[in-house]
């Protein structure tokens, strides 16, 4: 059965379901954020779970355990967890007291200008705030002078207060030359298995757009040891379910640093699924079912490369500005080791919305040479008319020689961008 809310009435999801239910207007928090409606419809039908997905109520710890509250599964970790790793202060005391490491900064939320000051004589400049609330790259700023400190801690105070209803913020050193890297967890509540990393270094302000598996600059001994950090992490909360550990990896120290846990599913999963055969998805429902995992961390074998492409309904040569509407026409790639997971056809009308996101292009290869040659041939051959998308922006990128050689930082879209605008304006 599957919730829909009135402007994804004729989507495909909805339409393949043996079971449908509207749950309201277009407008996400009359839907899909709309607590009482997706309960309500719940019991209607006498569901036994919830499957949240990866958006909206999916990190909601209220949510979590109202399911629970009304006798539903919620096919994630307990309300109690989602609230401890969502507020990214606790969770990096958890990780600190865990003995996982954390970036130099404040041990807490900073509250005044003296306080941020003397974590910035401390740490020195330049420094990051970041919202203890935020989340999905929102909620942070860089400060590069002291003389700006009060302004921007002010700044992003309120901000934060307008955009999650939480003015707490903590500081950070700002780390330039790094790597986001990422750990796939899961856990039963007993045992708690990892799946390898994730290296999402690809990004525009703060939003993934490319990952793969597995991350090209570590070696086995970095490997193990964020593996090793991310169950820690999780021993620590008592986890169960899927979940992310994410860390930043400085690339000229080669350190890593926590950063935070995603607490359910990630868009970029099937990446790992890719490499290790395992579907994450089957996992969560047998664990919220209350099956224990069969698996032990030795049968959990990576082979070969995965990189997936999130597709989106963007126009990148107008700052990627949504492009909503009439999909004219769509032809999807094919071939051995090709995976589109998407939810449009044909005549499929984009709505504004939602999040942008059209598609996910996965390709396998034996290495990662043969996994981006494979990408870059599914994007030749992927088809979507009628609106403007990504996709010829990752056919750059991923022609790039920093990105073929893994050279390249969390900075390096961003300044793939500013050149290419450079030579537009000339």
């Amino acid at each position: 059965m599957i919730a829909y809310s009135e402007a994804d009435a004729d989507s495909l999801p909805v339409r393949l379901a043996d079971q449908s239910i509207c749950i309201g207007p277009a407008q996400a928090k009359f839907s899909y954020r709309n607590q009482q409606a997706i309960i309500g419809a719940a019991l209607a039908f006498k569901v036994e779970a919830i499957h949240p997905g990866y958006g909206f109520l999916a990190e909601n710890s209220e949510f979590a355990e109202t399911c629970e509250k009304e006798g539903l599964i919620f096919v994630g970790p307990p309300g109690h967890v989602i609230r401890q790793m969502g507020d990214k202060i606790e969770a990096k005391k958890i990780a600190r007291k865990a003995g996982v490491p954390n970036v130099p900064g404040s041990i807490g939320s900073i509250s005044d200008a003296a306080e941020a000051l003397a974590v910035a004589d401390e740490v020195g400049f330049p420094l990051l705030i970041k919202a203890a609330a935020g989340g999905g790259g929102r909620g942070m700023r860089v400060v590069q002078r002291r003389e700006t400190l009060e302004r921007d801690l002010s700044e992003i105070m309120s901000e934060a207060e307008v955009a999650f209803g939480d003015a707490a913020v903590y500081i950070e050193r700002y780390l330039t030359d790094i790597r986001h890297i990422e750990i796939q967890v899961i856990s039963d509540g007993n045992r708690t298995l990892h799946l390898g990393e994730r290296d999402c270094s690809a990004q525009r302000r703060n939003q993934k757009l490319i990952e793969e598996a597995p991350s090209p600059v570590l070696d086995q001994t970095l490997r193990d040891a964020l593996a090793e950090a991310a169950i820690a992490l999780c021993n620590a909360v008592q986890y169960k379910n899927a979940g992310t550990v994410e860390f930043v990896f400085d690339n000229s120290e080669r350190k890593f640093y926590f950063i935070e846990m995603n607490t359910r599913i990630q868009v970029e999963h099937p990446v790992s699924e890719m490499v290790t055969g395992i579907d994450l998805i089957k996992m969560q429902l047998e664990i919220a079912s209350g099956m224990p995992i069969r698996l032990r961390q030795e049968d959990v074998r990576i082979s070969g490369h995965a990189i997936e492409c999130r597709i989106n309904a963007e126009n990148p040569e107008r700052d990627f500005a949504p492009s909503p509407g009439k999909v004219t026409r769509y032809h999807p790639p094919g071939g051995f080791g090709v995976r589109m997971e998407t939810h449009i056809e044909t005549g499929y009308v984009i709505p504004p919305f939602y999040d942008s996101m059209v598609g996910k292009l996965v390709c396998w290869g034996r290495d990662r040479d043969e996994a981006i040659a494979r990408m870059r041939r599914a994007l030749d051959e992927v088809v979507i008319e009628g609106v403007t998308t990504t996709a010829g922006f990752h056919k750059m990128v991923l022609s790039h020689p920093k990105f073929q050689s893994s050279n390249f930082n969390t900075a390096f879209v961003g300044e793939l961008m500013e050149r290419s605008c450079e030579v537009v304006e000339r």
